[in-house]
C-alpha cells in the first residue's frame, strides 16, 4: 500500500523489519494490552509480564517487539509502555487513516458499518454500495448506500484504498475487479470465495465458515474426550 505512515520517510521506511504474518496478527494483540496498561498508570512493562499475560512465549514477545521498537527494552524495567504503543501504532499505520468503501450492504456488511472500532485501526469507510437500487441514498451509521452501479466513479473520487467485499459469492470476483479497476490497493473479503487478482494486490480473506469449522471440530473432539472420561453428564 502507499507509503503515507506518519514520521516516516519513504528512505526509512525501506529500513522496516519484514515479519510473518503470525507476527503481524499479534501486534495489535500488544497494542491493546498496552493500551490497558497505559490506561491503568503503568509506565513501563517487560517482555515476560506481556508474554504471561497474552500467553505466548517470552522470546517471541521480545522478538516480535524488538522488530518494531524505536528504543528497545531497557534491563529490568523493560520497555515504556507510551513510546512502545507509539512504535506499534505507526508501525501498523493505525496512526494514518485509511480510506475504505464497502460492497454488500445487507446484513454483515451493514454491522461492519456500525463498527466503531476501525477507527482505531486506522480505517475510515467513506461509502457503501449495494445491488439493490431500493438502498441508495440510505444511510447506515452515518455512511451513505450508493447503487453499485456507481462502484468505480466513487470509488476514483473518493480515493478508497481498501475494498471490503460482502456480497454473496457469486458476485464478489465481478465486485473485486471493479474494486481494482478503481484503484483500490488491497481487498478484505468476507465472501466465502477465493478472489483472483493481480500480483500487486492484497487480499486479506475472513472466511466464517472455515474458522466455525475448527471451533466445531476442536469441541466436538473435546466432548468425546470428556464422554470417554465418564466426565460427560447426560439428561436423563
Amino acid at each position: 500500500m502507499e507509503c503515507r505512515r506518519k514520521g516516516l520517510t519513504m528512505e526509512n521506511e525501506k529500513k522496516l523489519p519484514t515479519l510473518s504474518k503470525q507476527a503481524l496478527r499479534r501486534l495489535p494483540e500488544y497494542l491493546s494490552l498496552l493500551s490497558e496498561l497505559q490506561a491503568q498508570g503503568v509506565q513501563s512493562v517487560s517482555s515476560p509480564v506481556l508474554a504471561r499475560q497474552l500467553h505466548y512465549g517470552e522470546v517471541q514477545v521480545r522478538k516480535d517487539l524488538a522488530a518494531v521498537s524505536s528504543e528497545g527494552g531497557r534491563p529490568k524495567t523493560g520497555f515504556e509502555v507510551e513510546g512502545l504503543i507509539h512504535d506499534l501504532t505507526s508501525f501498523l499505520g493505525f496512526d494514518n487513516a485509511d480510506s475504505a468503501v464497502l460492497v454488500g450492504a445487507g446484513q454483515l456488511g451493514s454491522a461492519l458499518l456500525s463498527y466503531d472500532g476501525f477507527a482505531a485501526c486506522g480505517v475510515k469507510i467513506l461509502a457503501a454500495f449495494d445491488a439493490n437500487e431500493a438502498l441508495a441514498g440510505a444511510r447506515i451509521h452515518g455512511k451513505q448506500v450508493f447503487p453499485v452501479s456507481r462502484l468505480e466513479e466513487l470509488c476514483r473520487r473518493l480515493g478508497a484504498h481498501i475494498g471490503i467485499i460482502t456480497t454473496p459469492a457469486s458476485a464478489a470476483q465481478e465486485v473485486c475487479n471493479r474494486l481494482v479497476r478503481a484503484g483500490v490497493l488491497a481487498v478484505w473479503n468476507f465472501a466465502p470465495v477465493t478472489l483472483t487478482v493481480p500480483e500487486a494486490i492484497l487480499v486479506q480473506n475472513e472466511n466464517m465458515a472455515a474458522s466455525l469449522a475448527v471451533l466445531s471440530s476442536h469441541l466436538r473432539q473435546q466432548l468425546l474426550q470428556e464422554g470417554g472420561s465418564g466426565k460427560g453428564g447426560g439428561v436423563q
